[in-house]
């Protein structure tokens, strides 16, 4: 059965969003385990991993039927930056700098052209 327009458009990006949280985990969640050895630590992330991809295949695959593909990674990639930022500041107790945001705002101004009529 069909999903109804606006839940094509919003469904997608709610499950890059999720599977944004899984992929951002796996790739920076270890960064605070010293202890554990890197092959440990490849298989956790692998683990982690499965899950995130039952997300974003399912998204991409739904966001198609609205977006190009073009703008599925470009919402990817805007929706990356916002759940890596959270995660940086929460969870690593890192600032975001001047700079960051400055490279962000033009990451942002490009991903806006991708959207552009």
């Amino acid at each position: 059965m069909p999903l109804s327009p606006k839940l094509a458009h919003i469904l997608p990006v709610i499950m890059l969003i999720g599977s944004n949280l899984f992929m951002t985990i796996a790739w920076y969640g270890h960064l605070k385990v010293k202890s554990a050895s890197l092959v440990l630590i490849v298989l956790a992330s692998w683990g982690i991993a499965f899950f995130e991809y039952w997300l974003a295949v399912p998204a991409n695959r739904i966001g198609h039927t609205v977006y190009s593909a073009a703008q599925l990674k470009t919402i990817q990639e805007v929706v990356t930056l916002t759940v890596f930022t959270g995660f940086s500041v929460v969870y690593l107790k890192e600032p975001i700098t001047l700079n960051h945001l400055i490279g962000f705002a033009l990451i942002a101004a490009g991903a806006a052209f991708i959207f552009r009529g």
